[in-house]
């Protein structure tokens, strides 16, 4: 990891400030920059307000989201893949680095979180308290009729703490036999999952290409892809193509494969590609006349090539998923209860190993998701 150049607050926000109350421990990422901004510390409690719940975090998962926000790939002055940022000793973004507006840090980051209701403030949530809940990780600003949002984590205070602040309409009630580490591996991944499927239409008569399909979206994206029934061609690497097989793909592709060759120009009926990079032009040629591509992310690159003849002349249609639509969270809550998902845990870490469990993460040995957990 690179050590961080950029200049960072100073100036802690008033929810740090030490006082005589209660207190916790947490991860606040005090910048932009490596892991030297990750300070495992005793913090405040939070306090609800009117329409908020004061939730106890079971488990936390960890994600691309966090590294990304902490790194700030988000920024539009950054062109290169994940991979490389992470690894370059450039210096690092502030003003544009996050993906809404400027990262609000100090800033408590997690957002994945599984959690018990142990506060409310209104009176019409206090069936709320004791249940164990997810957090929905994407929340609309206003209503679903805007696509305006705001992430658990990136906007606000996350998971990565032993108490956690959220608005009551956010936390979902399950109902399940799954341990609370495999509960936290849900909300991001599979709600990004789940919304991108959803906002593309899959059917059973769909030939759906997914790319990266051993992360954790991609993974996510192969069961729910499958759940609707369509035939799935999952593209990931040698070493991984049996565990992505054992998760319904009807097709394991090489991810050093030529796609072209392999499957033949327009072949597949959606792509879900949150790869990007240097292949994507190819992967629009791909795709059937009417197709769609669909989008949450570009790990290997958010600068591609692209040939706009390929866009209009086969009626193509581009979808972009940020913003979760109304039924994507109540879905996965559904489906765990009816069993037609399941959790990839790859391993449980401390709340206060996050930097050995974000190392782990970034080598992309693993698969399934990472999970910390808080002290009791």
């Amino acid at each position: 990891m690179p050590n961080s150049k950029t200049k960072t607050k100073t100036k802690e926000q008033v929810r740090f400030v030490q006082n005589d109350g209660p207190t916790m421990f947490a991860v606040v990422t005090r910048g932009n920059g490596g892991f030297e901004q990750l300070d495992y510390c005793s913090v405040p409690i939070p306090k609800p307000g009117s329409g908020e719940v004061l939730l106890r975090v079971l488990a936390a998962g960890i994600n691309n989201t966090e590294i990304n926000t902490r790194l700030g790939w988000y920024s539009s002055s950054v062109r290169s893949s994940t991979d490389e940022f992470a690894s370059s000793d450039g210096e690092f973004a502030e003003s544009d680095g996050g993906w809404n507006e400027e990262t609000p840090f100090p800033l408590i980051q997690g957002t994945d979180c599984c959690a018990e209701v142990v506060e409310v403030v209104d009176q019409n949530d206090s069936h709320l308290v004791g249940k164990r809940v997810l957090v929905r990780s994407c929340m609309r600003k206003n209503d679903f009729s805007s696509l305006d949002n705001v992430w658990l984590a990136s906007d606000f205070d996350g998971a990565f703490a032993q108490y956690v602040v959220v608005p009551s309409g956010e936390v979902f009630v399950i109902d399940c036999d799954w341990t609370n580490a495999e509960l936290a591996t849900i909300p991001c991944a599979y709600g990004t999952a789940e919304n991108m499927l959803h906002r593309s239409g899959v059917t059973a008569n769909d030939r759906v290409l997914i790319m990266g399909a051993s992360g954790g979206v991609g993974s996510a994206v192969v069961q729910l892809a499958k759940r609707r029934g369509a035939e799935v061609f999952a593209v990931t690497s040698k070493a991984k193509a049996k565990q992505v097989a054992g998760l319904g793909a009807d097709h394991v592709i090489d991810r050093d494969s030529d796609l072209i060759n392999v499957l033949g120009e327009q072949s597949v009926s959606v792509v879900v590609d949150n790869v990007g990079g240097a292949g994507f032009k190819d992967r629009v040629k791909l795709l059937k006349r009417g197709g769609r591509f669909v989008s949450s992310g570009a790990i290997a690159g958010a600068i591609v090539e692209f040939d706009m003849r390929d866009f209009y002349l086969r009626d193509l249609t581009f979808i972009g998923c940020t913003a979760w639509d109304e039924p994507v969270f109540q879905n996965l809550i559904g489906y765990i209860a009816c069993g037609e998902i399941k959790p990839l845990v790859a391993e449980v870490f401390k709340l206060k190993d996050i930097v050995a469990a974000q190392t782990e993460f970034l080598r992309k040995q693993h698969f399934g998701n990472f999970v910390l957990i808080p002290p009791d």
